[in-house]
Parts: structure tokens; sequence; C-alpha cells
């Protein structure tokens, strides 16, 4: 192999270092270290003494800084580290793949009660989430709260969260692509709280859930074994704000649900 003239060989060593320092942060050189490396070069030979030296002292610099026999932390690593809500709310907080193409947006993690027997799940935040950083805060968020006052609950009785933790722009339906990215977050979230029940909010919910794709007529009035607890599906309050007719439908779905709640947790 040809030795690298002056020109070929400054270029190589300088992209070398800063490959080399992207990857370990910066590093410093003595100050002999330096006079060799930035002294004139004048033969073939000094070239590729220089060269071959260059190389030593930048794997010195950086042979007690790169780690040993450590393998890259996986995701899943680092959600089962997450001991509580608030460490899995921070990891959360730190995850750019659970933001959406919309930009500022805010997290919208979970609400309620740590140790709740019904965790009740929806789609995405919309706009007034957004803004406060809690799930179900709008219109229909307030119908949310009347329909849990129906069946005894109190919203800090439960806890509720979404499938995704960032608003999608003009609160669109999330995409699959999101929804796998937030998934493995939000699995770790139920994990944490430990419902006997869950209750997902809508189709997007609970076909995201189940993995399975049907309509939401016909998801409803079961219950469904998921990580170690049930799962049932009723539509989402915003689609009961423009279809009242839903109404009925859901009201007879949160009777079963509380039925099953008080069961479980009696432990029938």
């Amino acid at each position: 192999m040809s030795t690298p003239n002056k020109e070929e060989l400054l270029s190589d060593i300088a992209q070398f270092l800063i490959d080399e320092q992207e990857i370990y942060g910066a590093f410093t050189f003595t100050s002999k270290e330096e006079e060799e490396i930035l002294t004139p070069i004048d033969s073939d030979s000094e070239i590729k003494n220089v060269h071959e030296s260059a190389l030593e002292t930048v794997d010195k610099s950086f042979s007690n800084k790169k780690p040993e026999n450590q393998k890259p932390i996986t995701l899943n690593e680092r959600l089962e580290a997450c001991q509580d809500l608030k460490q899995l709310q921070q990891l959360c907080d730190e995850a750019d793949e659970l933001h959406t193409d919309l930009e500022g947006t805010r997290l919208v993690f979970g609400v309620g009660d740590p140790n709740a027997n019904l965790m009740l799940i929806g789609e995405a935040p919309g706009e007034q989430e957004d803004k406060e950083g809690e799930p179900f805060v709008g219109a229909a968020g307030q119908l949310l709260n009347k329909i849990l006052a129906a069946i005894d609950f109190k919203r800090e009785d439960v806890y509720i969260a979404n499938i995704l933790k960032h608003r999608p722009p003009g609160n669109r339906n999330p995409s699959r692509e999101e929804r796998m990215r937030s998934l493995p977050y939000l699995l770790r979230q139920i994990d944490l709280v430990r419902p006997k029940l869950i209750l997902c909010l809508g189709k997007v919910s609970g076909t995201t859930l189940l993995d399975r794709d049907d309509s939401l007529k016909n998801l409803r009035g079961d219950f469904y074994p998921f990580r170690n607890t049930l799962l049932a599906v009723t539509y989402h309050p915003a689609a009961l704000l423009r279809n009242p007719q839903w109404k009925r439908p859901v009201w007879e779905d949160v009777q079963k649900v509380q039925k099953k709640v008080t069961e479980l947790s009696e432990g029938k």
C-alpha cells in the first residue's frame, strides 16, 4: 500500500479525531504529544511515522474512556429499570420517539391513583390536554367525569392515560407507527399501575392493545385477558358528544365494568 502524502495524512487524522470526539467526547493531548503531531513533516518516512504515532496517541487517549464489555442498553431494559410512575414519566419526557410530527407539544403522561383498580386508556391528547399536560380535561373529559360518577367512581379513584403521550396534528387519529412507538411505554405504565381492569375508550385504543382489527361494535360487551388483568372496550366520550345515541350502549358497558371491578376487588 502506498504511503499517503502530507495533505491526505493530515485530512485523515483530522477526520479520525472528529469521529472519535463525537463518540467519546472531548480529549486533550500533552504538550509533548502536540509537538509530535504538529511538527512540520518533510519526508515520506516522517509522514508514516507521524501517522502511526498519531493513531497510537489517540488510542491511548481513549483507552480509559471505552467501556469494557458494555452492551447498549435496550429500551426494554430502560423501561424495566423504572420502578414507579415518576421514573417512567421522566423517561417518557426524554423520549424523542414519543413525539408526533407536531412541534412544541407537551408530554401528557397520565393522572389519577397510581394503585387504581380501574385504568382508562384513550387514544391521544387533544389541544386542551396538550395545554394542561393532563388527559381528558376538555369537553370529553367533563363527560367522562359524569360517566364515572354514574358508577360511583371519582376521577381521582381511577388512573387515566392515552396510547400516545403527545398530541398529533389536527387531533387526527394516531398513525400505526406512532402507536407502535408509544406502546412499550404504555405497557410499562399499565404494569406499574396493576389495575384490576382496563377500559379502552375508543376503537383506536381497543384495537391497539388487543392487536385486533375489528369494529368497536364487535369489541364491546366482552372482557379480554390482558397482561394479568382484564380489558373492556367502549365508545370514546368525544364520540358521544357527536353521537348522543351511543350514550345508552356506553351506560351498559360501564355498568358491567363497575360490577366486574367490584368482583375482582373482592376476590370473587
